[in-house]
């Protein structure tokens, strides 16, 4: 879990700033979109959108390997 420590001499935004940074760094907020019972159906085309990209490359980088042996 993220926290930080403030100064005498910080503002608010500073704070904030450092406090926003350490959370994009822990990923809190991926996690917590990931854990999420329900899923639109933009975030369910895009998952699938990329499972499609990387399971494109892996044929492809499969059958490189394939014919290079030969």
């Amino acid at each position: 879990m993220p926290g930080i420590k403030v100064k005498e001499h910080e503002s608010f935004d500073e704070a904030y700033r450092k406090f926003k940074k350490q959370c994009d760094r822990n990923l809190i907020v991926t996690e917590t979109r990931a854990r999420r019972f329900f899923e639109p159906n933009t975030e369910i085309k895009k998952k699938q959108k990329i499972n499609a990209k990387k399971k494109m490359l892996k044929k492809l980088h499969m059958l490189r390997k394939y014919e290079s042996r030969l």
